[in-house]
């Protein structure tokens, strides 16, 4: 039908969105820094790399098989603050608390001591990230259904997440200068201060300011400690459900391999750098082991986020995926040859390169994480947040101790000992220099080939968003259109002759032919165009461009007299001013409902516009009382006050054509009947719609009491479910077209079509055919040539 400006939850403030980013920089920063202090445990307290392989993997395997359990708790739990903020704010304070003390560490404590001690807190730390990532991931799976908004959530949380590993770096500065500390077991204990009180605040940020609603009447599992310890077996069901989606499989292997590929040697930066640039000297290094993550992280936040997320919405999400990664192993492979002893600046050069790869990854892999939750929805009724997120994070989680592991494997393999100058054992530092750049390489090769398939594109996204949409509509709703079916039979009593309806006979036509008929009936002309603005990946709401309406009205003015717009705000009063410069005529609508801030916005605009005289039909509403978002008498007093202020201006108000028939008080206060009129949504089959749009006709002017009538809206879908009998195609779309524009050109009657351009962000509120009425396709390319 016509455009629904109502704003859901696909689109979140960008306050929410900030609010879920700060706590994305606690969650990488805690990490960052993590990684930065495990080298005081080589450097310092004397841990080898078999030590250190064990306090990487055990309390991260721990983390992994705590974070289905958490999944699950946080899906169930019933709370007037909602299912997921209370264990977030928990989580936020328990690893503050852990991360401090497991830092507490003294040289002159026994080697055992200080390994048991730090493994023992690593495990309270691992818990309180468990409590706080799994329900904090999932709040922002959940913030959104729509498709490239979902990305832009990411987007901003990974780019305030970037800055802790823009930060991070320094740490190794600090860690190592005598002017800050004396010695890195010193500086370890002290920061460790120093970050987890920032950083457990902004962990706080999610659970405070996020919105949320009540669950405690919500038909969830209960939690209780059988139903918990029962809860594993219903896990392991989740992990079945979850990996017997293909698409789901895909993505936590890539993620597997490229993340943990990369980990694996990232813990090894500090020594490639301080033994292959500087041949061991680390107070010779200076601030470059720092500035490698540091412009490496600034890259991601200022190139790589922001581009990866332009390509997403301009390619989609696998293709921007596939570029990301494929400029990701050229920076690998630069990097083996720019790290040359003597010249760090060299290293430079590949980092943004380099950068594509790991910085990428989680905006990309996250949104589409959010869209499989919909294939699960629809495959199992549940919306499982916690437990995808969970069990995403888990392949992360299980991998990446599986790195921090390997990382110290390597080291024993090659045999590098940190207490060796360089040249002693430039056989191990050149080996580590290898594992460095090649292994992540490898690891991001077989990813791309795992992704290869990967096959949830923008259009299925929707089709199975309109699916679940339409699942979740009472029975007497399920229709993806407010009309009902055979309305017009109740309406009249008229007897209509069908020998009367020169229409055209296409049953001996192939498609081609029909095509051609198309082609001529559209060069032939129009009456008028319902106007489609909003281009792939914009929603209603967003500020459309003076660029982008000259864009679409230079291809569509040719083929009409007449333009309609259904808002005038938000860039749509730029519609008449450049159909005015066309010589085109206009109907221009204020867009009203029940938000009466918002209906003085746009009722203003629409007189603004036509006191500039860039209005011909000036509409109050569009299918207002067809939704219930109006009283008849409130829509009255807009539609008054609008004759009031354009007395020399038809004004009227658009709505189905039986509102008319229905509501004779409508009648009198508008100037002329304007009348939404589809065969589709009342379910007839393409043979018969040309005579039932007759009919509709008919019905309005006989109800119009010698008021001019227009014909507002009609079309047909060339995709999507069925209407009873209406059946969507592009011949069928075709064939209406040619045989209303012969109707309407025969009989002068005044009829926009819709509509000009296919817009997806329709299939949210019209279901999957809500995308698929205009003649120009979404890339503005003609759909029947």
């Amino acid at each position: 039908m016509s455009n629904v400006k109502t704003v859901g939850t696909n689109k979140v403030p960008f306050g929410q969105k900030l609010a879920f980013g700060v706590g994305m920089f606690a969650n990488q920063m805690f990490p960052a820094i993590l990684g930065i202090f495990m080298v005081s445990l080589v450097q310092s307290f004397g841990f080898n790399g078999w030590l250190w392989s064990l306090v990487y993997f055990f309390p991260r395997i721990f983390d992994s098989i705590t974070d289905p359990i958490m999944g699950f708790i946080s899906d169930n739990t019933k709370s007037k603050w909602g299912r997921r903020k209370p264990y977030v704010l928990l989580g936020a304070v328990i690893m503050g608390v852990a991360f401090t003390l497991m830092w507490q560490l003294h040289t002159d404590n026994s080697l055992q001591y200080n390994f048991w001690y730090f493994f023992l807190w690593s495990i309270v730390f691992y818990l309180g990230l468990t409590f706080f990532s799994v329900p904090y991931v999932a709040m922002g799976y959940e913030m959104s259904n729509d498709f490239h908004e979902r990305t832009n959530i990411m987007a901003v949380a990974q780019w305030i997440g970037q800055w802790a590993w823009v930060i991070a770096p320094w740490f190794w500065v600090i860690m190592d200068d005598p002017d800050w500390f004396p010695s890195q077991a010193i500086a370890v204990r002290d920061l460790a201060i120093w970050v987890a009180v920032p950083c457990a605040i902004a962990a706080m940020i999610p659970a405070i300011f996020i919105k949320g609603k009540s669950t405690l009447e919500e038909n969830y599992e209960p939690l209780n400690t059988s139903n918990i310890g029962g809860s594993l077996l219903k896990i392991i069901e989740s992990f079945k459900d979850a990996f017997k989606i293909a698409e789901f499989r895909k993505i936590c292997g890539a993620t597997f391999l490229i993340f943990n590929a990369f980990n694996t040697v990232a813990a090894l930066t500090y020594f490639v750098i301080v033994y292959r640039l500087f041949n061991g000297d680390a107070a010779a290094t200076g601030i470059w082991v720092a500035l490698f993550g540091c412009i490496g992280a600034l890259g991601t936040t200022f190139i790589v986020i922001p581009v990866v997320t332009w390509m997403s919405k301009k390619m989609g999400k696998i293709k921007a995926f596939m570029w990301a990664q494929g400029i990701s192993i050229i920076g690998y492979i630069m990097m083996y040859f720019l790290f040359v002893p003597g010249k760090p600046w060299l290293y430079i050069i590949a980092l943004p390169f380099f950068s594509f790869g790991i910085g990428s990854l989680f905006t990309i892999m996250m949104s589409m994480t959010a869209d499989v939750i919909d294939i699960d929805e629809l495959n199992s009724g549940k919306r499982r947040e916690g437990i995808f997120g969970a069990i995403y994070w888990w392949m992360v989680k299980v991998g990446f101790a599986i790195a921090g592991a390997l990382s110290g494997v390597i080291i024993g393999v090659v045999g590098f000992n940190p207490d060796l100058p360089a040249t002693d054992q430039q056989g191990a530092v050149d080996g580590l220099h290898a594992f460095f750049c090649f292994f992540p390489a490898v690891g991001t090769i077989i990813a791309m080939l795992i992704m290869k398939n990967y096959d949830v594109t923008e259009e299925r996204a929707n089709e199975i968003r309109a699916e679940l949409d339409k699942r979740k509509k009472p029975e007497t709703q399920k229709s993806s259109s407010y009309y009902h079916t055979d309305k017009l039979l109740s309406l009249s009593s008229m007897n209509f002759d069908m020998s009367s309806v020169n229409v055209i006979d296409f049953s001996k036509m192939s498609e081609k032919e029909i095509s051609q008929h198309f082609l001529k009936s559209l060069n032939s002309g129009i009456p008028g165009l319902c106007f489609s603005p909003y281009l792939e990946g914009q929603n209603v709401g967003d500020q459309l461009s003076e660029k982008q309406i000259q864009q679409r009205m230079d291809i569509i003015a040719p083929y009409t007299k007449w333009i309609r717009s259904f808002s005038s705000t938000d860039g749509n009063e730029f519609i008449p001013k450049v159909a005015r410069k066309k010589g085109l005529k206009t109907m221009i609508g204020a867009w009203i409902g029940n938000d009466k801030s918002k209906n003085e916005t746009e009722i203003t605009a629409l007189i603004n516009l036509a006191k500039q005289g860039l209005v011909d039909i000036a509409v109050v509403g569009n299918e207002v009382l067809l939704r219930n978002e109006l009283s008849e008498q409130e829509l009255i007093k807009y539609i008054k006050r609008v004759k009031t202020a354009l007395p020399d201006i038809p004004v009227g108000y658009v709505d189905a054509y039986f509102q008319f028939v229905e509501r004779p008080n409508i009648v009198d206060a508008c100037d002329m009947i304007l009348a939404n009129c589809y065969p589709f949504w009342e379910g007839y089959t393409i043979e018969q719609s040309t005579l039932y749009l007759r009919q509709m006709y008919a019905v309005t002017k006989n109800a119009a009491n010698g008021k001019p009538v227009m014909i507002t809206e009609t079309g047909w879908p060339n995709q999507g479910m069925p209407n009873n009998e209406a059946h969507p195609s592009p011949a069928n779309a075709m064939k209406y077209f040619i045989n209303v524009n012969k109707w309407a050109s025969e009989e002068q009657i005044d009829l926009f079509y819709f509509s000009s351009f296919d817009e997806s962000w329709k299939v949210h509120h019209e279901g999957d055919v809500g995308q698929r009425w205009g003649i120009w396709d979404k890339n503005e390319k003609l759909k029947y040539n």
